[in-house]
């Protein structure tokens, strides 16, 4: 697995992930749970991999 999420990237991904996460606390019902949508941009941001750039061959991290 090889890093192809540039620095600003990661940040970027891990501030959405940390805020669509955050809609667990927020919202109520069975609704709050499209929080955990948060998950995937916070993980891709903090490993620095992203699975869809990798199929279509996009690199961020020059």
């Amino acid at each position: 697995m090889k890093q192809n999420v540039g620095k600003v990237d990661r940040w970027i991904r891990i501030i959405v992930g940390i805020a669509v996460l955050s809609l667990i606390f927020f919202l109520s019902g069975g609704i709050r749970w499209i929080g955990l949508i948060g998950l995937i941009p916070l993980v891709t941001g903090i490993f620095g991999f992203c699975p869809l750039y990798a199929l279509f061959k996009i690199k961020t991290n020059n």
